[in-house]
């Protein structure tokens, strides 16, 4: 018997609704799937972490070289920050560390606190330099004109101002002096550990080391001031050279870093990373010929209304970057305060939930479907009429810029 015309019609209907059923349903199955494994990846990940700090890790051999820089830093250093690094200390030995530390201008009891650990140090015969500076911000922006070096530049403000990110990475340069003068009488070390003012543990440390089997030319840690949003943006780049794509989980566009820091492998491959810890190979690097050092991009690329961070330049300028990769480990996570180390690390479940998984791979996704980077056309455009200009311009951390000047003022920095 033929069937009506309505009937085809309803049929046709029914069909193509349970087919649209059945496809949405495999379609969440999968989903569901997928986010129960990259959450079991996570959990295993950090249970190994775990077990490993438990069962104690055996007295690394490695020569560290520890530098650090503070400013208004009391807080964290009092609570936690001169412990950690007494206990890592300790746990390297005397004779296999040096610890340089640089205080600049602070008013809060940042000074005190150093000088504290300065004493726990000398009491552990342990070879430090820790240094208290009184010049602070507003003596540095208050130098007569005949005072000033590099970094000063006529901002839109109608005013001759300093550069943030000279100054920093002048301050940084100072925490490399021992390793480059020790050096100089055969006293070397394997890795140079940078600190940021963070909450962080020992274990924290000896599982950042050991990123990608110890092999990288930089590795760093995820850092958090109010999480779930990560904190330094400035200097984290993909592998792709790109910043990021978004500030919560799972952080970036490029296919090989999302898919690596999806699967919580130790080893995220990224261009630039800095992240409240960092851990730097500087035989190469720093101590030999190639005098690698921080620094900023030229007064005359930031007349251009661009600035890039020095914490990421030092990948662009190191040499060991293309050989040996920078990494980020996931599995190392670290808080500019206490609450966001402790929301960082739950107890016996994953730090990043399962909705915090689907909402974020959907995110990512509908982010690198709909999105153009229109800041990174301007970068282009800008550095190019910068390399016209003079012969020889040329920044080798381009993918570092970000539309932006940076100034230094009386109590911090700010957007000019």
């Amino acid at each position: 018997m033929l069937l009506s015309e309505a009937n085809r019609l309803y049929l046709r209907r029914l069909i193509r609704w349970r087919t649209t059923r059945i496809v949405l349903f495999l379609l969440l199955m999968i989903n569901f799937l997928d986010i129960l494994r990259i959450h079991n990846k996570i959990v295993h990940g950090d249970r190994e972490h775990l077990l490993r700090s438990g069962r104690g890790a055996a007295r690394p051999r490695e020569r560290i070289y520890i530098a650090s820089m503070h400013w208004n830093n009391a807080k964290v250093l009092k609570e936690y920050w001169n412990d950690a690094v007494i206990q890592l200390t300790e746990t390297f030995g005397a004779d296999n560390v040096f610890v340089s530390v640089f205080e600049s201008g602070s008013w809060d009891d940042s000074k005190e606190a150093l000088r504290e650990l300065d004493s726990e140090l000398e009491k552990r015969n342990v070879p430090r330099r820790v240094e208290v500076s009184d010049t602070t911000h507003y003596d540095e922006i208050s130098k007569a004109e005949k005072d000033r070096g590099e970094g000063w530049i006529d901002t839109a403000r109608g005013k001759r101002e300093l550069r943030r990110i000279p100054y920093l990475a002048k301050l940084r340069n100072k925490t490399i002096q021992d390793l480059v003068e020790l050096s100089k009488k055969g006293i070397t070390f394997d890795k140079v550990l940078f600190l940021n003012d963070v909450v962080f543990t020992v274990e924290d440390v000896l599982t950042l080391l050991d990123t990608n089997h110890g092999n990288y030319a930089a590795a760093c840690s995820l850092d958090f001031s109010k999480p779930p949003l990560y904190y330094d943006t400035f200097a984290l780049r993909d592998i792709e050279g790109r910043a990021h794509n978004m500030q919560t989980w799972p952080y970036f566009e490029a296919r090989d870093s999302r898919n690596a820091l999806v699967n919580h492998m130790d080893a995220v491959p990224v261009t630039s990373c800095w992240n409240g810890i960092v851990v730097v190979m500087p035989a190469e690097p720093f101590v030999s010929s190639t005098k690698l050092r921080f620094r900023a991009v030229p007064d005359s690329l930031a007349a251009h209304h661009l600035e890039g961070s020095e914490c990421c330049l030092i990948h662009a300028d190191n040499p060991l970057s293309k050989t040996k990769g920078v990494y980020l480990n996931p599995r190392v996570r670290v808080g500019y305060n206490y609450p966001a180390y402790v929301a960082t690390h739950p107890p016996a479940k994953s730090w990043v939930s399962s909705w915090d998984i689907f909402t974020g791979l959907w995110v990512n996704r509908i982010r690198r479907w709909t999105l153009w980077s229109f800041d990174g056309w301007v970068v282009r455009s800008r550095v190019g009429r910068w390399e016209k200009e003079k012969s020889g311009n040329r920044e080798p951390g381009e993918f570092c810029l970000i539309n932006e000047m940076q100034v230094l003022v009386e109590n911090g920095w700010a957007h000019v």
